[in-house]
């Protein structure tokens, strides 16, 4: 039979931390601002036709792709594009190298 002993004071009760903020004290709200990520630089350019540059490393077959279609949609690690005749593609961020467009660039951060 195994027993288990608790000896007091190996576990500090938890304490709580106060707000050091005093009473009737506002604090600046600011705006939360977009980061200059690849992700949403694309986001803020959606429905736009743009040409994607991709490479992949070890691939005999097929180690690079060029796509040119409008950005739908673009998360931390994946773009959504649809090129001019509705091909949808769904593309990892790692392997995107760069991306140009024959039109202004919305970059508002």
């Amino acid at each position: 039979m195994v027993q288990y002993y608790w000896y007091p004071g190996a576990f500090p009760p938890q304490q709580q931390q106060q707000q050091m903020t005093p009473p009737n004290v506002q604090l600046p709200v600011t705006p939360r601002q977009e980061e200059s990520y690849i992700e949403n630089i694309l986001r803020l350019n959606r429905g736009k036709l743009g040409t994607f540059y991709f490479t992949f490393e070890n691939n005999k077959e097929w180690n690079a792709k060029v796509i040119k279609g409008y950005v739908e949609a673009a998360g931390r690690d994946h773009v959504i594009i649809s090129d001019p005749s509705g091909k949808r593609y769904l593309m990892l961020m790692i392997y995107l190298d760069y991306v140009t467009f024959d039109e202004e660039i919305n970059y508002n951060l």
